[in-house]
């Protein structure tokens, strides 16, 4: 049951600590170093890519005559690609990784650049991407300059960043990534469903160099026990409540109107899995292993991207102890949950919390915590939950104590007792072009729901089907 996943977090925290099992083991400096020529990763459907290097590793350097994706090459068609990485982890660790493209077309000529050059280097003293490169951009039909970061828009369909990425150094940590051009889709496009992404050109490259131990400190003389002149204190005292968490995120700009909440349908059924863990989203998702791809704001992505309709319900994944909700200026609407391990989930990009998202609250697995949105940094991309899983084991190492959400995910993939299709009544009609709802409240009338067991199947649906007052308390009202 759940000891099983503790126990999987445990493992994955010795494989980061480099075998540290015992307390006189030493730890080792690091250095790691990947590089990818193309990467196509397409929701619920096969991908490709090609150029791929990785040290340590069997594969330092890797070449290709050229790539296309699919076979005729109408997505993706490039020319030569070459990747080289090296990693050294002595006593002043480097790592450094290249990778180079050629001619390269995208969507039969929508996008086109002659070139792509990702370059990421980590060292004990420095760390930078210069040399990353794209040369004679093109982006539908007009000239575009290639700068750090830069974003152009592609129509009404997508979006695409050139030289995404950066460097940054925490403690001993030492870590550069960038990929030279990322094509995100937010509409159908020839073919390819929203959450499409299209990676030119990616390279990473970490260090990590233990910090020395702290110095021994003096114990701390007990004091002395209560006399006649210090009474001790009478009757029984209270034992007091284990503080909330602080969460280990980038911190943003304080929230703007404050928190959005949505009445809930608690009643939604969500199978426990045989770890007695339940997936994080009710109802159609799409999902793919994106994990480490370059990312602006944070270098690189930690957690998944839960891709589902606007408003889809966002569960607890286990019980525990909800925190931090609010705002987050990358993550917009978010909350954190701690399950009853002190492992800790993050949920972002909301469009609306529940009622039971609130500091402090207790909730059991399947409850629903708040909405599928695009809040935050993911404004203007498909509607989706980013979803993090932070081991109690790793929490020492802040925002980056993470694991690799996708197998837990796959393992958590549920039954559904309650089609999603009958609890569209408890949300209107969402436009195509929506957005994600402004901040502010919402009422809707349907019969009380909030007393319903969140783990009974078939609650929702008689829930729904319940009169309505005739004084027209079944309208949404906005404010």
């Amino acid at each position: 049951m759940k000891r099983r996943l503790a126990a999987l977090f445990f493992l994955s925290c010795a494989l980061a600590a480099g075998g540290a099992g015992v307390a006189t083991t030493a730890k080792q400096p690091v250095a790691t170093a990947s590089a990818v020529g193309v990467s196509v990763v397409v929701p619920g459907q096969p991908g490709g890519s090609a150029g791929l290097a990785s040290a340590p590793g069997p594969a330092p350097l890797a070449s290709a005559d050229g790539f296309a994706y699919p076979a005729d090459g109408s997505i993706v068609r490039t020319g030569a690609i070459s990747s080289s990485v090296d990693a050294r982890a002595a006593a002043a660790p480097t790592a450094q990784s290249v990778t180079d493209v050629l001619s390269v077309s995208l969507f039969n000529g929508e996008i086109t650049f002659d070139s792509a050059a990702g370059r990421a280097r980590a060292t004990g003293q420095a760390q930078d991407t210069s040399g990353a490169a794209v040369s004679n951009l093109v982006v539908l039909g007009q000239a575009a300059a290639a700068a750090p970061n830069a974003r152009f828009s592609l129509g009404d369909w997508g979006f695409l960043v050139t030289l995404e990425g950066g460097s940054e150094r925490t403690g001993g940590d030492a870590r550069a990534s960038v990929t030279a051009v990322r094509v995100v889709l937010t509409a159908e496009h020839a073919g390819l469903p929203p959450g499409t992404e299209i990676l030119i050109g990616r390279a990473e490259a970490a260090t990590s160099v233990p910090e020395p131990e702290p110095a021994a400190t003096t114990p701390t003389v007990a004091s002395p026990p209560p006399t006649a002149a210090t009474p001790k204190p009478a009757g029984p005292r209270a034992t007091p409540r284990k503080p909330l968490p602080k969460p280990p995120e980038p911190r943003g700009r304080p929230g703007i109107g404050g928190p959005l909440v949505r009445p809930a349908p608690t009643d939604i059924s969500a199978p426990l899995s045989p770890n007695g863990y339940v997936f994080p989203v009710y109802g159609p998702v799409s999902f793919t292993d994106t994990y480490g791809a370059a990312r602006a704001a944070v270098t690189w992505h930690h957690g998944e991207d839960i891709f589902a309709p606007l408003g889809a319900p966002i569960l607890a994944v286990a019980d525990g102890t909800v925190f931090s909700v609010g705002w987050n200026d990358i993550g917009g609407y978010r909350l954190w949950l701690r399950d009853r391990q002190g492992n800790q989930f993050y949920y972002a990009h909301l469009s609306a919390f529940s009622p039971l998202a609130v500091d402090g609250r207790d909730v059991t697995a399947g409850a629903v915590l708040g909405f599928v949105g695009n809040t935050g940094d993911a404004q203007g991309t498909p509607y989706h939950l980013h979803f993090e899983i932070h081991p109690v084991a790793l929490l020492p190492m802040g925002y980056d104590g993470v694991v690799r959400p996708y197998p837990y995910l796959m393992a958590w993939r549920r039954l559904q007792d309650v089609s999603f299709a009958a609890g569209r009544g408890w949300a209107p009609p969402v436009p195509a072009n929506a957005t994600a709802p402004r901040p502010g409240a919402f009422l809707l009338g349907a019969t009380d729901i909030s007393s319903a067991s969140g783990l009974e199947p078939g609650s929702l649906e008689r829930a729904l089907v319940a009169p309505v007052s005739a004084e027209g308390d079944g309208a949404l009202l906005r404010r």
